[in-house]
């Protein structure tokens, strides 16, 4: 079995790490860079950076933000948010991402997965899915959790990898923020659809939320904001939950 993985998820707004509640209500919580330093010391497996701004002056500071943290954190670290074009994929590796998200533009233009899989590898090409129960479905939401696609999330997810992500970061719109625990039918339903590794997102109030998670689906990694934000949870305290609910995890 493969050890799972804890990642904190720094949402960065203008330089600022901000974090709210269903994608909206922002508040500011710090410096993304001595942040992440801080996350990395603390035995986070992985760091995710999101650019919620996403306009262009964002992401110059978010490549000066990625530049500063690769000097500074140890773990792999992926960066989204605003990435259009295999440029902007090119510039934040050449910063020293390891991974790059893309989410709207990913919908709005699939064949950019297949050109930058093919360019810098799955591994480098994580796809981020915002989805949102519709029904007795799922469908992709773009533009920060607010604008309906219509897509079914699941035939996406399959869409996605056929064109070569290497991972799938799913965040539930319905529990985001709402610290009740991860969406498991929505998880489990992506983990069970695809092969590639899915991160899971949104909803994380506890520690304990990790582990059930972890043992209701196949999901590879889970990922939290406010827990860990908040100074509420450290990154050791989930995973010695964890490992004390006998999942397995890196550096227990």
């Amino acid at each position: 079995m493969i050890a799972k993985r804890i990642i904190p998820c720094l949402d960065v707004k203008e330089g600022k790490v901000v974090k709210g509640t269903n994608f909206v209500g922002l508040r500011e919580l710090g410096d993304p860079v001595e942040m992440a330093a801080s996350y990395s010391k603390a035995g986070a497996d992985e760091i995710v950076f999101l650019d919620i701004s996403a306009t262009n002056e964002g992401r110059q500071t978010m490549v000066d933000i990625v530049k500063d943290t690769a000097e500074k954190v140890f773990v792999p670290f992926t960066v989204g948010g605003g990435v259009r074009t295999i440029e902007d994929v090119n510039r934040l590796l050449q910063a020293g991402a390891d991974k790059v998200g893309m989410n709207s533009a990913a919908v709005s233009n699939p064949e950019l997965i297949t050109e930058s899989a093919d360019r810098f590898g799955a591994q480098c090409i994580v796809v981020a899915i915002d989805a949102k129960r519709v029904g007795d479905k799922w469908h992709v939401m773009t533009h920060g959790g607010t604008k309906d696609t219509g897509i079914d999330a699941l035939e996406w997810a399959k869409e996605v990898e056929r064109r070569g992500a290497g991972e799938i970061l799913l965040t539930s719109v319905d529990t985001d923020g709402v610290k009740e625990g991860f969406d498991i039918p929505l998880t489990k339903a992506v983990v069970d659809a695809v092969r590639i590794p899915v991160i899971a997102s949104g909803g994380v109030g506890k520690p304990e939320h990790f582990p059930e998670v972890f043992q209701k689906t196949d999901v590879s990694a889970g990922l939290a904001a406010s827990i860990f934000h908040e100074n509420t949870f450290t990154v050791q305290e989930v995973k010695q939950v964890c490992a004390e609910k006998g999942v397995m995890i890196r550096d227990a």
